[in-house]
């Protein structure tokens, strides 16, 4: 699970229709997927998701969080 991914897209209030148009997907279901890490993400949507956030990809795909 990339757990800082939903974090940061709850904490900036970013729904998951809005990340499926970033990223081209068709449905929600291919979105969770993927933000649940059943399915990987491409390079390509990384970097997309890392620009629009204005974080690093390794900030955003890598760092634990910290409880």
């Amino acid at each position: 699970m990339y757990a800082n991914l939903r974090v940061t897209r709850n904490t900036n209030s970013i729904s998951v229709k809005q990340m499926c148009n970033l990223l081209g997907l068709k449905t929600k279901a291919a979105y969770y997927k993927k933000e649940m890490g059943n399915v990987n993400f491409t390079l390509i949507e990384a970097k997309k998701i890392s620009d629009f956030f204005n974080m690093p990809i390794e900030e955003i795909f890598f760092k634990q969080i910290c409880s």
